[in-house]
């Protein structure tokens, strides 16, 4: 896993390109060279190995402090900001798809190709395991209270759950698989992101509000802006898309050669973050103008997320880091 910590030319650059005057209206290089500067001086940091297979989710812990990342070798683990494993989650008898700290940072929740989704504790210890999916389990997230759980799976529902392991509500009305969820940042609705092409919104009784269509493709990643009034998702037309409540599209995110996999906002809503089968990741603005293509993995880049300060990103790779 590869962070990267945007230098103060990055955010001359977010400060140049937001102070509300046309492009035209700039001087002639100013934006040009702060790119360039901010680009030349992203710098790579910790990279955490360990992973005997791909690495295939990864998220920061909300102090900051600790990441966790899931793997094809079946495990979860839970690493420090320079690159130091602190724990490894075992327990899951498939591949780990997914990844997640609570709220408090004190508990982590897995999904995985085993049909489950499960719950630890920061040593490692499995507290609970969300049994009733029918097919394997690709996302997992936690309400912003903390008290629940919302996974995605192959069986083509997503579903909300206490942190018993008791299942809550059941959200059906994809017409596939469903690759992704997240809760508002109220925790008052979800957005699922499915292979028949669309993302949905929907309440916490699993009522759907809105369906997102305009992809050409499988979506396979949604996040909703900071503020609950945005989504961005991800799909393998090869463009992330951003998206009101209501389901209208806003902006879209062209530049990658390939399937977008995941997309993440910062924690200002200012900027988002793409991660593609090309081997990069791409920072955007929040009008679809991409602002840095971040290199350096070998391979595909399947998950990225920002650093909870919003200076640092995370992403993982089926290069194993």
């Amino acid at each position: 896993t590869l962070l990267y910590q945007a230098m103060e030319n990055g955010q001359d650059l977010f400060n140049i390109v937001t102070d509300g005057r046309p492009l035209e209206q700039y001087p002639a290089t100013s934006p040009i060279n702060v790119l360039h500067q901010s680009i030349s001086q992203f710098r790579k940091g910790a990279v955490l190995t360990g992973h005997q297979d791909w690495v295939d989710s990864v998220a920061f812990s909300p102090d900051g402090q600790r990441l966790a990342t899931a793997s094809g070798d079946n495990t979860a683990r839970i690493w420090d900001n320079q690159g130091n494993e602190i724990a490894v989650l075992t327990g899951h008898q498939d591949w780990v798809d997914s990844v997640a700290f609570s709220p408090d940072g004190q508990r982590l929740a897995t999904a995985s190709a085993d049909g489950t989704a499960r719950i630890w504790d920061l040593q490692g210890n499995q507290i609970a395991v969300l049994s009733g999916h029918q097919d394997r389990v690709l996302s997992v997230a936690f309400s912003p209270d903390g008290q629940r759980l919302a996974t995605a799976s192959l069986d083509g529902t997503a579903r909300i759950w206490d942190l018993q392991g008791n299942q809550i509500a059941v959200l059906s009305g994809h017409q596939d698989s469903v690759l992704s969820v997240a809760f508002s940042p109220d925790g008052q609705r979800l957005a699922t992101a499915s292979f028949d092409g669309t993302a949905r919104i929907w309440d916490n009784q699993g009522n759907q509000i809105a369906v997102l269509s305009g992809h050409q493709d499988s979506v396979l990643s949604v996040a909703f802006s900071p503020d609950g009034q945005r989504l961005a998702t991800a799909s393998f037309d090869g463009t992330a898309r951003i998206w009101d409540n209501q389901g209208n599209q806003i902006a879209v995110l062209s530049g990658h050669q390939s399937r977008v996999l995941s997309v993440a906002f910062s924690p200002d809503g200012q900027r988002l973050a793409t991660a593609s089968f090309d081997g990069t990741a791409r920072i955007w603005d929040n009008q679809g103008n991409e602002i840095a293509v971040l290199t350096g993995h070998q391979d595909s880049v399947l998950s990225v997320a920002f650093s909870p300060d919003g200076q640092r990103l995370a992403t993982a790779s089926s290069d194993h880091t």
